[in-house]
């Protein structure tokens, strides 16, 4: 667990708490997942790739970039064909 992510957690939860909502409730407002509130409540995961982190910010009323973030790569992935595309 890194220290970043332990904050996270922390932090995630007291605000919870202090707000009175469930992780479901969390999830709705930060357009997140149960799940991914959850792995970053445990404190054990990854830190947040950074569309959650800025997510994370908005709803934790923090600075922007203030959430360290795990750097996201763009995959090599070919373009899906448009089915309403000409074939020749």
């Amino acid at each position: 667990m890194s220290e970043e992510s332990a904050r996270l957690a922390k932090d995630l939860i007291e605000f919870r708490k202090a707000e009175g909502i469930s992780v479901r409730e969390l999830a709705m407002r930060t357009r997140l997942s149960r799940a991914t509130i959850m792995l970053h409540e445990s404190g054990d995961g990854p830190l947040p790739l950074p569309f959650a982190a800025r997510r994370f910010e908005e709803v934790l009323h923090r600075a922007p970039g203030s959430i360290p973030t795990t750097p996201h790569e763009p995959t090599d992935r070919v373009p899906r064909r448009d089915p309403g595309e000409a074939r020749g």
